[in-house]
């Protein structure tokens, strides 16, 4: 790897051009001296995305001029659980034997859907592998790229989840080339939006989704719920790449339309046929308090922060609909402001009621470990509670 392709050494260079020590940059950057020090020598070679941003804030620079890559641990390219998974997306398959019918096919989206707002991941892979087979069997029929293309949409978010980027990359791509209508393809742009996200990618993220909240903007004296969704959720997606790229003025911008979308709309709507999501007010309220998570203001999550939240293993949220990613995300920005305001008791019992709700999901979150193991460094003994979630959230001993 040539030597300016690594964090450190870009670091490096422009805490130079500003002229400032690493102590300097590490008092204005709240980021220790050591870490600075391991980066620039190249002990580390990558490192979270919110560390990342801290040191980009101090240095006056985009987030994206430090870190191209994933703020999660390097993704792991080559897990065999998510092997089959793989294959199904990126390799083409011989088929022998009876030919798989559309409707067939169809008739299992509503046990994938299920399994996928469950997150049930490893039932979901097992449905999802053999089913894209099929579907890919179907041949170019709009009713066969219809259904493909949904199944591709929700691989793609999978996969993302799981690290695995190659793959969901083209799943997602695939996905778009298949979609019926510019709503599916304004929620498949939103899941890649994330990916690019997650792998670090903050201006391709923002190019991406401000390009196709431009182009799907609809008449909004015309304008269905669905078509305010998708509009909706890719300024936010614009929003939030903003946010972590230290692009504050444009992410205020769209996080300030994407608020409108939702006044306009009045309600939340529940995740829908096509769409992956929950949409409205309740779910912009989830990303305001992200956003205050990015720019440290904790205070103002946990005054955000409904008192009747629901308890452990709930399966309805504040606005009575089913529990959703985005709720158990929003649960974790919770429990990061609970550690942030040095409330580690209420960190835990935030991260206990999702581990009961979501245990699958919670245990593909680099977040949560993160979180968790900010609590256990200040702790000289750990509670069972503690112990039950270090397993859950694979935090190393």
């Amino acid at each position: 790897m040539p030597d300016d392709a690594h964090i450190g050494a870009r670091l490096r260079t422009i805490r130079k051009r500003r002229g400032l020590s690493q102590r300097d940059l590490a008092a204005a950057s709240d980021v220790s001296l050591s870490l600075i020090r391991k980066l620039e020598q190249g002990e580390i070679a990558d490192t979270r995305m919110e560390t990342a941003h801290h040191l980009a804030v101090a240095l006056r620079v985009p987030t994206s001029s430090l870190l191209e890559r994933d703020d999660e641990e390097p993704a792991d390219e080559t897990a065999e659980e998510w092997r089959p998974l793989r294959a199904a997306v990126q390799i083409a398959a011989s088929r022998t034997g009876e030919a798989p019918t559309v409707d067939g096919v169809r008739a299992l989206l509503p046990e994938v859907r299920e399994a996928y707002f469950g997150n049930h991941l490893a039932e979901l892979t097992g449905l999802l592998a053999p089913l894209l087979r099929d579907a890919d069997a179907l041949g170019d029929s709009v009713e066969a790229r219809d259904v493909r293309s949904h199944l591709l949409q929700i691989t793609g978010s999978v996969l993302t989840q799981a690290r695995q980027y190659s793959a969901a990359e083209t799943a997602l791509r695939r996905a778009l080339d298949d979609a019926p209508d510019r709503l599916r393809a304004a929620g498949i742009i939103a899941t890649w939006s994330w990916l690019l996200v997650r792998q670090g990618k903050l201006a391709a993220s923002r190019e991406l989704a401000t390009k196709w909240a431009d182009d799907v903007e609809p008449r909004v004296s015309r304008a269905m719920p669905e078509e305010l969704a998708a509009w909706g959720w890719l300024l936010m997606q614009a929003s939030a790449a903003n946010l972590r790229d230290n692009r504050r003025g444009e992410a205020d911008d769209t996080m300030r339309l994407a608020k409108s979308v939702a006044v306009m709309l009045g309600r939340e709507l529940p995740r829908g046929t096509e769409r992956l999501t929950t949409w409205g007010p309740t779910t912009v309220r989830y990303k305001a308090c992200e956003r205050h998570i990015v720019v440290d203001e904790p205070d103002k999550v946990l005054r955000a922060v409904k008192p009747k939240q629901p308890g452990p293993a709930a399966t309805r949220g504040p606005s009575g609909l089913a529990v959703s990613t985005e709720y158990h995300r929003h649960r974790l920005d919770v429990a990061k402001a609970h550690t942030m305001m040095r409330q580690y008791g209420q960190a835990v019992d935030v991260l206990t009621g999702v581990n009961e709700s979501a245990p699958e999901w919670l245990a593909h979150q680099r977040y949560a470990r993160d979180i968790l193991g900010d609590v256990v460094k200040r702790r000289r003994t750990l509670t069972p509670e503690m112990r039950t979630l270090a397993d859950a959230v694979g935090l190393p001993l």
